[in-house]
């Protein structure tokens, strides 16, 4: 289930974004579109708040403030649902393509009467989008692609969401008499970057409490199914829930069954076989007599074929197996090693937070070093200027005994150009404690000029991390096209930090590339890129990808104590 104030900030971007393509008043189009920012960025969370209190929130005014009420008592806004109206469902729908937005839908309606994805999609391979100004060949290209995301990612829920739902569905079942444990499993449990359903799995001997349970939540909108063993849901935002219920004494094998990918259960099975043993959700059993061996642990299963544990997010099948029959499975780094986060913004630039907040929160997540490295001047829509940046530099010094267990550290983050340059002279530059820099423009450049640019960015000695690498966001905007394999090289040559942004909707770098870049010797800063202070807490979702990589802390710098990160960051004065 999406937390709610996330789902009311969906709620106000689409207003402000029908507000500005229906003609309306483009200063009130903002000031909607500030206002979803600010309740998703709110720390608290805004059910059972009354106007009074949701206008307490900065930049949400009495108006809007209202109509978040009317939301939260009716479940709709009216004004919204009437704006809705004057727009066909399709055309909607085709605003969320990445490269169309809100103005290219509405004018692809009314130039060529497309009303639909589908039709859309037609109209490009039919070199239709030529009738419309501002669009060609290339534009088409980048719609197909973007129209491609949307249907991969269709049914897909992102990670954050997936967790939070799971989080409140264990609680309500843990909290039924009847029950024993419970917990999540499948691919959420093993930290993939989207989730297709959720697997809950309880122990209990008698089921029916649970199974009624789980029907009788507030957010279940269907039931699919239900019986002694199985029963499944799905949710009023479209999410499928499936929640089986096993004997207590079957909890590990049931545990290892639903958890492991296919690839990987296949293979323990296969293993299985060869012992004369047969693996099941139900235990491990003596293939010729049937005998139950184990089934209470997962310790206990893996250990019956020879195994140690291994941890979920590794259950992939690829090469964890192997690993752990040489007894090489590594020591995965976990959130708690983390000791400061090296990327997150204010509300100098376009955070939420003030600089106050976002480090008290951050000390509150027992930080040893926290950075703030708010934007550059080079994306110019965040109005950053020398005097600003150094005026907050200022202020980070003054408030440098707030916390005193946390050292503060004052960054930034810069720019990669199209030439590879970033935003500062390198005198201004060596002010900084720590310099990540991300690719913001220019997405569309070929592969050599992406990889060029990287490699350049890399080279400067001022550059401690390459932060969202190849800039994707999961079903909206694919990865830029580079070449991976040399910047990694360039990296790991220039002792460069690649970032593993935490942030859901990006999770970039993916899994697979951090094990690809880890080969070539690259170090990670797994960081939060927080623009609001609930974003702080997303390195849990960052680690997930890190483990999946088979990362350990000697991978992540912001898992070293301070000295020794120091060190790592004298990048500058260590290659002159």
């Amino acid at each position: 289930m999406a937390r709610l104030n996330d789902k009311v900030r969906e709620l106000l971007q689409e207003y402000a974004d029908l507000i500005s393509i229906t003609g309306g008043d483009a200063f009130r189009a903002r000031a909607y579109e500030k206002a979803a920012r600010a309740v998703g960025g709110h720390p608290v969370d805004i059910d059972g708040l009354d106007v009074k209190g949701l206008q307490q929130i900065p930049g949400v005014g009495r108006s809007t403030a209202e109509k978040i009420a009317e939301y939260l008592t009716g479940g709709r806004i009216e004004a919204l649902e009437t704006i809705r109206a004057e727009i066909p469902a399709g055309v909607r729908a085709m605003m969320s393509v990445p490269g169309v937005g809100p103005k290219r839908a509405l004018a692809l309606y009314r130039d060529l009467g497309i009303a639909s994805v589908d039709e859309l999609a037609e109209a490009i391979r039919a070199d239709r989008l030529s009738e419309v100004p501002g669009l060609g060949e290339r534009s088409g290209e980048k719609i197909l692609h973007g129209i491609e995301l949307i249907r991969q990612s269709g049914g897909r829920t992102l990670l954050d969401a997936a967790t939070a739902l799971a989080d409140r569905i264990v609680a309500a079942l843990t909290a039924v008499p009847e029950c024993t444990r419970c917990a999540y499993a499948g691919s959420l449990r093993r930290m993939r970057e989207t989730v297709g359903d959720i697997d809950i799995l309880a122990t209990a001997e008698d089921s029916a409490p649970l199974m009624a349970a789980l029907t009788a939540l507030p957010y279940t909108a269907e039931v699919i199914g239900t019986g002694p063993t199985k029963t499944s849901i799905r949710t009023t935002d479209g999410i499928q829930v499936d929640l089986r219920v096993v004997p207590e004494e079957d909890w590990g094998a049931a545990l290892v069954y639903f958890t492991g990918s296919k690839a990987h259960n296949i293979k323990l099975r296969t293993m299985a076989v060869r012992a004369g043993l047969k693996l099941s959700e139900y235990g491990l059993f003596d293939a010729e007599d049937g005998e139950k061996i184990v089934s209470a642990s997962e310790d206990e299963v893996y250990a019956a074929l020879g195994l140690p544990w291994i941890a979920p997010p590794l259950r992939e099948d690829r090469g964890e197996i192997e690993a752990a029959l040489r007894g090489e499975l590594p020591e995965l780094v976990a959130e708690a090693d983390l000791r400061g986060d090296l990327h997150t913004h204010t509300d100098l630039t376009d955070g939420l937070a003030t600089l106050e907040e976002m480090i008290d929160t951050a000390a509150a997540r027992g930080y040893a070093y926290y950075a703030v490295t708010d934007h550059a001047p080079d994306l110019v829509m965040q109005r950053m200027t020398d005097e600003k940046m150094l005026a907050q530099r200022e202020q980070l010094r003054e408030l440098a005994g707030r916390h005193r267990r946390m050292r503060l550290l004052h960054g930034t983050e810069l720019n990669i150009g199209p030439d590879g340059t970033v935003d500062w002279p390198a005198e201004f530059l060596s002010g900084f404690d720590v310099c990540v820099a991300s690719v913001h423009s220019h997405f569309g450049a070929d592969r050599d000029a992406q990889t060029r640019r990287l490699i350049r960015a890399c080279e400067n000695p001022h550059v401690h991390i390459i932060g969202h690498l190849t800039t994707r966001r999961i079903g909206r905007r694919g990865p830029i096209d580079v070449d991976l394999d040399a910047v990694f090289a360039a990296a790991a040559r220039t002792g460069t930090a690649i970032e593993i942004n935490s942030s859901p909707q990006r999770l970039d770098l993916r899994d697979e590339d951090v094990l690809r870049a880890k080969r070539h010797g690259v170090k990670f800063s797994i960081d939060s890129d927080a623009h609001a202070t609930p974003h702080l807490a997303y390195p849990r979702y960052g680690i997930g990808t890190a483990q999946r990589a088979w990362l350990t802390t000697e991978d992540v710098i912001n898992a070293w104590p301070w000295q020794r990160l120091k060190r790592f960051l004298r990048k500058d004065a260590l290659r002159t």
